[in-house]
């Protein structure tokens, strides 16, 4: 799993015919704190995510292993959103 953040939204009409109806968000890693690095990347959304929200995903095979995703050309899939982490007794993100 990875902490990411939606950073954006992407449309796209015309796809493989297993992944209509579903959202497809534009992420990056995170670090602990919520701070954005590294390249953008697309996960398909299983939870109604939105922009600004920290989520966690999963990647290649593991990504494919949920009831929305099973069978579907998928790479990174949103699979919970985020709200607090906590580090060492210490709150680094808290949604607000």
């Amino acid at each position: 799993m990875q902490i990411a953040k939606v950073i954006g939204t992407t449309v796209s009409t015309i796809k493989d015919q297993t992944l209509g109806g579903r959202k497809l968000l534009i992420l990056r890693q995170t670090d602990v704190d919520g701070v954005p690095y590294g390249k953008p990347y697309v996960a398909v959304d299983t939870l109604d995510a939105g922009v600004g929200d920290l989520v966690l995903t999963a990647h290649g095979s593991s990504g494919r292993m949920t009831e929305l995703t099973k069978n579907r050309p998928i790479d990174a899939v949103i699979m919970a959103v985020v709200d607090h982490l906590e580090i060492r007794n210490q709150v680094t993100y808290r949604k607000e």
